[in-house]
């Protein structure tokens, strides 16, 4: 009997000492993947799994008694089996258990899908705006080579566009592609996991709202400098003009949804192609006065790399391409639709420009429509008036929407309270910041009334950001075991050039704004 009670007792310490041993490796493990580290095999990801179990049974099994413990150490030398649920099993991420996933697609699959056409749409709509117009005065001061960067930017935001959305999946065990995350915002989470997890989406969530915000302040410049530039016989300045343009915009504050908004959306961008074509029919018309003898190999050193900034801010799509992405019904021809709207808009934006500068050559305006004859350019300046009011409340919603996430929906977390009622009614404060909004953009409108400088400083600094580095980055960060030797030389050469170019395009945008002021240079 004694002897009996000793093999007993001797098995169970063997079983104890083991299940610690155990346990103590997959804290250590456990540590190195919160710092960052991978598994290098899969085997070793199979070990890692085997330890949470042990560690389960282990806390389980010293609640019993001898005979139950007997039981259980028969038990450990059959685990791996099955899985046990439960909240000892690590993630790699430390984040916990992970939803299921679907393959190809959204986790919210209930949402209407749109077609690749509805997407590339979309992204046309993005990247052919009515920003386009500054696009002259970058081959004032670029010649050539600007209309070469016109060309290499499409190239370069095409191919930033697919690595970012490459971000969003991840193969499973069968080598199958899921999609594991939603957002640009969750991108940045990932990569910064799991020593700083939230740092990447706050860095994402300020480029993102300097950009909204930058796009509201650059309609409400356009508007004030093509009305004033429509009626130059009236008495009213162009700082006055962009004071009217944002009375009319104060009913942004009540914006509840943008199903209002989204009903002119169609109606806006015919307008602008159709302008578009008007302004390229007018130029045509004097085509044997062209100045091909104008256009230069050689580059403005100092008010270049503005026209960088202005030439990359034309292309900004990145912000919504994960949800674009997220909600078409057939994800595999995202690429497709990437390409020919990137080239589309590449081959028109390249027309536009340089058609334009040979037109008017060393007389181009920072806006183009402002060179038109007087009696053509009221009317067209008016229907761009009205676009650019009626697009001023797709970024300004896309901002406030951000920052009532961030600073008060940001589910416990929230600086402020809701700024939304029971019932969903808005409060005070929440009134208050959107107003607070509108008010900010008329107050830089006015201060600050240059569009290309603007339009250059806010391409160099987040247009650049968001379409350059974070995506080569991050791509390089989360598939680099997927990556062949010229996707990583890709991405750093496009990290490098992006970042040259962010910096010297901030660097001469400020320099261009403080000149403006110093010697009180209108556009």
């Amino acid at each position: 009997m004694a002897h009996l009670i000793r093999h007993k007792l001797t098995n169970k310490l063997t079983n104890a000492a083991h299940t610690v041993s155990h346990k103590s490796q997959a804290k250590v493990s456990g540590v190195f993947a919160r710092l960052g580290f991978q598994a290098a095999t899969d085997e070793e990801g199979l070990g890692f799994a085997e330890c949470d179990d042990l560690d389960y049974d282990y806390r389980q099994g010293m609640q019993m008694d001898v005979l139950q413990g007997e039981e259980e150490g028969g038990h450990l030398e059959g685990e791996g089996e099955g899985e046990l649920e439960g909240d000892s099993h690590y993630q790699r991420d430390g984040t916990g258990p992970r939803p299921s996933l679907k393959t190809g697609g959204s986790l919210e699959e209930d949402k209407p899908k749109i077609t690749s056409w509805e997407a590339g749409w979309n992204v046309t709509n993005a990247i052919q705006g009515m920003f386009v117009l500054g696009l002259p005065y970058a081959i004032l001061h670029g010649g050539y080579l600007g209309l070469f960067l016109i060309i290499f930017a499409a190239v370069v935001c095409c191919y930033t566009g697919k690595i970012l959305i490459a971000c969003l999946y991840e193969e499973n065990e069968d080598g199958i592609k899921v999609r594991v995350r939603d957002s640009y915002v969750d991108i940045a989470n990932a990569c910064c996991a799991p020593r700083f997890p939230a740092l990447g989406g706050h860095v994402v969530n300020v480029a993102q709202i300097i950009e909204l915000v930058m796009t509201c302040i650059l309609y409400v410049v356009v508007s004030g400098n093509l009305m004033y530039n429509s009626f130059p016989g009236f008495p009213v300045s162009q700082k006055a003009w962009s004071v009217v343009a944002t009375a009319a915009l104060l009913p942004c504050a009540f914006l509840k949804n943008l199903k209002a908004v989204s009903k002119f959306s169609f109606l806006c961008t015919l307008a602008h192609f159709v302008i578009n074509i008007l302004v390229i029919a007018y130029c045509l018309s004097r085509a044997r006065e062209w100045a091909w003898e104008k256009v230069k190999f050689y580059i403005d050193v100092k008010k270049f790399p503005i026209s960088i900034g202005i030439i990359v801010f034309s292309y900004t799509s990145q912000i919504f391409l994960p949800s674009l992405e997220g909600n078409m019904q057939k994800p595999s021809e995202f690429h497709c639709m990437m390409e020919w709207t990137h080239i589309t808009a590449c081959v028109l934006k390249g027309l536009f420009a340089l058609v334009a500068y040979l037109t008017w050559a060393d007389a181009t305006k920072e806006v183009i429509t402002d060179n038109l004859p007087s009696t053509i350019r009221a009317v067209v300046n008016i229907f761009l008036v009205a676009k650019a009011l009626l697009s001023y409340p797709l970024p300004f919603f896309a901002a406030v929407e951000v920052l009532e996430k961030s600073l008060f929906q940001d589910g416990g977390r929230a600086l402020f309270p809701d700024c939304y009622g029971p019932g969903g009614q808005l409060k005070s404060w929440g009134l208050g910041l959107r107003v607070g909004l509108v008010v900010f953009t008329l107050l830089m409108a006015v201060f600050v009334p240059h569009f290309a400088l603007l339009m250059g400083l806010t391409g160099s600094l987040t247009g650049a950001g968001l379409c350059f580095l974070l995506p080569s980055l991050f791509h390089l960060k989360l598939q680099w075991r997927n990556l062949l030797w010229h996707h990583v030389f890709f991405d750093v050469a496009i990290f490098v050039i992006g970042g040259i170019c962010a910096i010297s395009g901030f660097i001469h945008s400020i320099e261009g704004l403080i000149e403006a002021f110093r010697y009180n240079i209108h556009d």
